[in-house]
């Protein structure tokens, strides 16, 4: 089964790797190092000497460029989005339950350190990315194990994470959210603490499934089976005695405390709206009870903040395929392709390309978008497009907004469901939203529908036929 270590070797193979063997000091240094690469569209980088933390290197960068996205998922042949997220859709049609191993064949066992050993501050090379960011943030690349008291659903989420010392950590699991549910229901039944685990490393899908929307009751170490084609990996955490990854770089086990009367102060962090997320606030905690790793352990860090790192790409992947898996799933005709743009967060902008069949289709599907698991979460524009534009090519989908839109075709929804962390809403009031769909298609039930130029046939083949002898062919690829 490929793991994060599989990952950073297929990557190094294509050349896309950076060994950066200066020391880097994890207070901003590593973090700006990487926001700065990133933006300029810049390799997978490994940190092999963090100050401080000596043999124990940070991996930044995972996923900021389709490319290393499609390694990651084993579909190298596929070189954009909406390609990848349509290999997504196909393979998490048939989830593949994970097989259980026994922890001493577990590699994440080959060293733990539990009591007032456990330490995370001592061993993780945790880094702090922003200037007002109200910590170190162990939980950005991170999966978070839950279990549902009622039901035994186990469910592995991304939710960040701030250190408060060696032994607490903070988590943010929001409103609503699965590990959300968990928390209710042990409330319900009078529980104080749960049991938690941070999961680092393992293989690289499961980062990416952790931050989908998946629906209520579903696994993500089952979608992680699914997408690679075979069972992952599980062993029992010795602590929590929760399902966690067999070949994780690093694991956290501990309580997470959720009596209200218990709460501490978390945040404020550099969000992946490119805002900061507010004030201090009340969050449940994790009293840490042991820690987990392998020798030699790659600590995988996302650095967030502004589009686009590799939160935003991952979020585009897994928003576009689960929406597209959703719109499929309600039976709606003429779907021809789905996209949710990094540069939106991977959330707040939706497009859709449609086949019109009958008058309202398009209206249908965007009611439809809004209504799923996916995109009534967050989600604040829908744009519908006519079939003949592909919904990831931007310049055609402005043009159609341009062209064949008229404002009175739109929809406003003045209430719908938001997420806290959008700073285009008042710091208080974040929890209801207005959304808008936008309407640039042409009208099916126009008798007379404005006629589009096309080139001729005839003449674009002969055209093409003659590309070469033109000398065109080293300038542009037909």
């Amino acid at each position: 089964m490929p793991d994060l270590r599989w990952f950073v070797r297929q990557v190094e193979e294509v050349g896309d790797l950076a060994r950066i063997q200066a020391e880097v000091d994890w207070d901003l240094e590593l973090g700006h190092v990487a926001k700065l690469s990133e933006e300029r569209g810049g390799p997978l980088l490994l940190f092999e000497r963090v100050k401080g933390y000596e043999g124990r290197p940070v991996l930044a960068s995972l996923f900021t460029t389709v490319k290393r996205m499609a390694i990651a998922l084993g579909a190298p042949d596929r070189n954009s989005i909406c390609q990848l997220a349509r290999f997504w859709v196909d393979r998490t049609k048939h989830p593949v339950p994970p097989v259980s191993v026994p922890p001493e064949r577990a590699p994440v066992y080959e060293n733990s350190v539990t009591g007032p050993e456990a330490d995370v501050l001592r061993f993780v090379p945790v880094p702090k990315l922003y200037p007002m960011d109200g910590g170190r943030f162990i939980g950005t690349a991170v999966a978070v194990v839950t279990q549902d008291p009622e039901t035994g659903w186990v469910n592995v989420g991304t939710y960040r994470s701030q250190v408060f010392d060696g032994r607490t950590l903070g988590l943010q699991p929001i409103k609503g959210k699965d590990a959300d549910l968990h928390i209710q229901n042990a409330r319900k039944r009078g529980m104080r603490r749960m049991p938690v685990a941070l999961v680092f490393g393992s293989d690289p899908l499961l980062f990416l499934t952790a931050s989908t929307l998946f629906g209520r009751g579903v696994c993500e170490y089952d979608m992680v089976g699914a997408l690679r084609g075979e069972p992952m990996e599980v062993t029992p955490g010795t602590y929590t005695g929760l399902p966690i990854p067999a070949d994780a770089e690093y694991v956290v086990e501990g309580d997470l405390v959720i009596a209200e009367d218990e709460l501490r102060l978390e945040g404020p962090f550099g969000e992946y709206t490119g805002y900061y997320s507010g004030t201090p606030s009340p969050k449940v905690w994790i009293d840490v009870k042991a820690l987990h790793f392998r020798k030699g352990p790659l600590f995988p860090v996302s650095t967030v903040g502004r589009p686009i790192t590799d939160t935003h790409m991952i979020q585009s992947l897994n928003r576009t395929a689960t929406l597209w898996s959703d719109l499929e799933a309600m039976r709606i005709a003429g779907i021809r392709s789905v996209y949710c743009l990094p540069e939106s967060g991977g959330r707040f902008i939706a497009v859709v390309s449609v086949d019109q069949k009958y008058p309202g289709h398009a209206e249908q599907v965007g009611m439809a978008v809004l209504g799923t698991t996916t995109g009534h979460y967050g989600v604040k524009y829908v744009i519908l497009v006519d079939g003949d534009i592909p919904a990831d090519d931007l310049t055609q989908v402005w043009y159609a907004i341009a062209i064949r839109s008229s404002p009175d075709r739109c929809e406003l929804i003045k209430r719908g469901r938001s997420t806290p962390l959008d700073p285009g809403l008042p710091i208080h009031a974040r929890e209801i939203t207005s959304k808008m769909i936008i309407n640039a298609t042409v009208p099916y039930e126009w008798n007379d529908k404005p006629v589009q130029i096309q080139l001729d046939p005839a003449v674009e083949q002969q055209v093409r036929s003659r590309w070469s002898e033109l000398g065109l062919s080293r300038f542009v690829t037909l």
